[in-house]
């Protein structure tokens, strides 16, 4: 028997057959109208029976569909009221005008109707005035994704409260994988008994010990400087909050062992292959490291590196085995090029111009030509001094050249040395990095999270004065065929002697060596002397910022210049400085216009205070005592109230730990 829904889809073709049968009938009728009535009479029953038959389907379709209707309408009703996702209509004026029952459960109230948004939800307000679609907010200990409809004016609210549980611990059962690294393990030890070394080896594997077991972490060393470290997302934001005490913890206890033992730190986070964390975790020691040390590094997905500690100085490496090996790879990568193109970083300073003027000699020592590229425009009044001084050399000065000079010789085969930066925002010409295939970089400076990509070699080292330090050390283990000219000599030696303040600050021993070096070269100190000197107008002007310093926490100097006027970066610098002979004053910023569009801040410290750190915050670095940053798009009291927050938070820290 055919059911119901098989009935409803017969279809009786009735007009069809009564058309069928009044043809037939009506040729019989012309042979014989007798059996034509018959024949009338009989059809006529069926049609009716077919007619009635039809006419009781319909009336049951329409039934059918009429109830469905209903079921549907019932169906939308009570899933609009008893299903568990809130619904709110609100008015123009942000008052409710009708919620169903779910939602009014989820406030704990019998009704909402009536009520304003800014009463019930007020993080609601943000969410429609802004036209959001979807947002996640928390009511009530809960968390709902809305979905807000601005045209009907619509909310609905998802309880996600398990599902961002589950996420969040999801998030904090990652795996984490931390290589420590002890920075001068075999400095300390190189002249050590056995069992003063084993002493030592007992004392930090009892503090990194206990600290993994304070903490849960899985911690195994794999030599005699490195420890492997395994945890999970929570311990890692437990640690962060704790600001890595174990970093003082190896510090403070070593030092009382009169060997001042400091870590390093690389993390890898925010992936879930092993491989690929330990390939993070190396590179972020790799950063540690370069920046001198005694921190901790950790990188994270969206490619920004969080850095904790370094509060110390990097401590001076007692071998010069380092620079022999840069100077000899050095010596080869330009043997196989067929010129060197130098640049230091926008506005060079007398380090970079000094440092430039030594790779230069570097490369005429090893029979290829050196250009040292320079924006003539760029140049601050001690530079154009020197490089007055330098005109009077033909040979020399006829290596300096413009930026665009530069792009037009340089080839597949040139090698383009950097120095003084190791920034691509911060070079003369950032095309060249582009064009040159060959990039060596030669910094002193903490390694920071932008860096050029790709370089052939790197010599970084944060525990120097200044780049010209370094190269005068790369100069001393090349060719001996050639003679540094007294002007060659002079210029590094004025590099060391403007970034150390005359030897006062960032000053080792290996300082010293490389100015005794030079000055058995010919430097002439006389000379610095001169390139040193500043007029009167600029002496004024330093006067004048300073005249509007004023102190921020205890000892904290901060000076800012007029919205009307612009002074350049070498001036804003010498007042930092300036400031820092000041009695009372342990850390000064200076604050003022640079251009139009970009202002300047230059800070210094003489130690206690990590103005790196600082900096950092505010898009900027440099080294522990001496850093800056530049800003866009701001006004001077936009960015003293961002300086100083940015101190209060480097105190907030401070006290945690």
């Amino acid at each position: 028997m055919p059911s119901y829904l098989e009935k409803r889809s017969i279809r009786y073709p009735i007009f069809g057959l009564m058309g069928i049968t009044v043809v037939l009938l009506g040729i019989l009728a012309y042979y014989n109208w007798l059996f034509a009535l018959i024949g009338l009479f009989l059809a006529i029953l069926p049609f009716y029976y077919l007619f009635q038959l039809n006419q009781k389907h319909r009336k049951e379709t329409e039934e059918y569909i009429s109830t469905l209707s209903y079921r549907v309408k019932k169906v939308g009703e009570e899933a609009l009221m008893e299903m568990p996702i809130g619904i709110m209509l609100i008015n123009d004026d942000y008052y409710i005008e009708w919620t169903n029952p779910f939602l009014a459960s989820c406030f704990d109230e019998d009704t909402l109707v009536g009520r304003s948004l800014y009463d019930v939800a007020d993080s609601l307000v943000p969410l429609i005035k802004q036209e959001v679609e979807t947002e996640i907010i928390t009511l009530h200990d809960r968390k709902f994704r809305v979905i807000h409809k601005p045209e009907e004016r619509l909310l609905y609210f998802f309880d996600v409260t398990e599902q961002t549980e589950i996420e969040k611990m999801y998030q904090e059962e990652r795996t984490v994988i931390a290589i420590i690294f002890l920075d001068n393990y075999d400095e300390l030890t190189q002249g050590m008994d056995d069992q003063t070394k084993s002493s030592l080896n007992s004392l930090v594997t009892q503090i990194l010990n206990k600290w993994a077991q304070d903490n849960g972490v899985f911690l195994k060393r794999v030599s005699s400087e490195r420890f492997i470290a395994v945890f999970n997302e929570h311990i890692l934001q437990l640690l962060e909050k704790g600001k890595f005490t174990i970093l003082d913890d190896v510090r403070e206890t070593t030092s009382k062992q009169n060997v001042p033992l400091t870590l390093s730190v690389g993390v890898g986070t925010g992936v879930s292959s092993l491989p690929e964390l330990g390939s993070l975790a190396q590179s972020s020691l790799d950063l540690a490291l370069g920046r001198g040390g005694d921190q901790v590094a950790i990188k994270q997905t969206n490619g920004k590196v969080k850095f904790f500690g370094g509060k110390t100085n990097p401590v001076e490496k007692r071998t010069r085995v380092r620079a022999r090996v840069i100077s000899h790879a050095l010596k080869e990568l330009i043997s196989e090029s067929d010129k060197v193109i130098i640049m230091g970083h926008k506005s060079p300073d007398m380090d970079a111009i000094g440092a430039a003027i030594g790779i230069q000699k570097v490369a005429r020592l090893n029979q290829r030509e050196g250009y040292v590229v320079v924006n003539f425009n760029e140049l601050d009044t001690g530079v154009r001094r020197m490089m007055k001084e330098i005109e009077k050399n033909e040979e020399l000065f006829s290596k300096f050249i413009t930026p665009e000079q530069a792009m037009e010789i340089a080839t597949d085969d040139t090698l383009l040395v950097v120095v003084d930066t190791h920034k691509p925002s911060m070079v003369i010409e950032e095309k060249l990095l582009h064009k040159i295939e060959h990039v060596v970089v030669i910094d002193h400076h903490r390694r920071a999270e932008e860096f050029i990509h790709n370089p052939l070699l790197v010599y970084m080292e944060p525990y120097a004065s200044s780049t010209a330090e370094l190269v005068t050390e790369l100069l001393e283990y090349q060719p001996k065929n050639g003679r540094i000219e007294m002007l060659e000599a002079t210029a590094l030696l004025a590099g060391i002697i403007v970034d150390t303040k005359s030897f006062s600050l960032r000053t080792g021993s290996r300082t010293f060596d490389a100015a005794s070096y030079l000055r058995g070269q010919g430097a002439d100190t006389v000379l610095v002397q001169k390139f040193l000197k500043e007029d009167v107008d600029t002496y004024i002007k330093r006067a004048k910022l300073i005249e509007t310093v004023q102190f921020y926490r205890e000892g904290i100097a901060i000076a800012k210049g007029q919205p009307d006027q612009i002074f350049d970066q070498v001036l804003i610098a010498q007042t930092a400085d300036t400031l820092l002979t000041m009695d009372g004053v342990v850390a000064s910023f200076v604050i003022s216009n640079r251009s139009e569009n970009m202002i300047g801040v230059s800070a210094r410290s003489l130690g206690d205070i990590n103005v790196q750190v600082i900096m950092e915050n505010l898009e900027g670095g440099g080294h522990l005592t001496n850093a800056a940053t530049q800003l866009h798009d701001a006004t001077l009291d936009d960015v003293e109230v961002r300086l100083k927050e940015a101190i209060d938070e480097y105190f907030e820290g401070r006290k945690k730990e």
